[in-house]
């Protein structure tokens, strides 16, 4: 993975799909002021730029921390205000959180993880995982679930 210079026009962009992901190519060459294929090859480029990781979290202890607040509610409210962390679930298992956390290059990501995740009041342990590439990504839910089954009982006959 490679750094790559973002300029005013991937700004434009970037803004733009934030406000509207599902755009057209088009429409956001609209907003960006490029065409659509350059628009497609701008996606893609910074698509593949950029670390990835996953973040396992144990925290030391759950009870309160100095002033009555939780240690839980400290250590969510300061990932809230990490930017490079996308996501961040709180999950049951061998870890108390995993966070989806993006950064430019690794330096940066380390640089996240050394001076301000482990630097957190209460993190025991942070395991980490870098994503070597995507092997499948997608936003669509399965709805098989949600179709009735045809109920094929007996019907109810009353004598009158």
């Amino acid at each position: 993975m490679s750094a790559i210079t973002v300029d005013r026009y991937d700004l434009a962009l970037l803004d733009a799909l934030q406000r509207d992901c599902h755009a057209t190519n088009a429409t956001l060459g609209e907003q960006a002021h490029l065409s659509a294929s350059q628009v497609s090859r701008r996606i893609q480029r910074l698509e593949e730029a950029g670390v990835t990781a996953y973040a396992h979290i144990d925290l030391e202890r759950h009870g309160e921390a100095a002033g009555g607040r939780s240690r839980t509610a400290e250590f969510e409210a300061a990932v809230a205000a990490m930017p490079e962390v996308q996501e961040c679930f709180s999950v049951t298992g061998e870890a108390d959180y995993i966070l989806r956390i993006v950064a430019p290059d690794l330096a940066s990501f380390s640089d996240l993880m050394m001076k301000r995740l482990l630097a957190l009041p209460g993190v025991a342990r942070v395991k980490t995982n870098i994503a070597l590439s995507r092997v499948k990504e997608t936003h669509v839910l399965p709805l098989d679930h949600v179709a009735q089954p045809q109920r094929q009982g007996r019907r109810l006959r009353f004598a009158g």
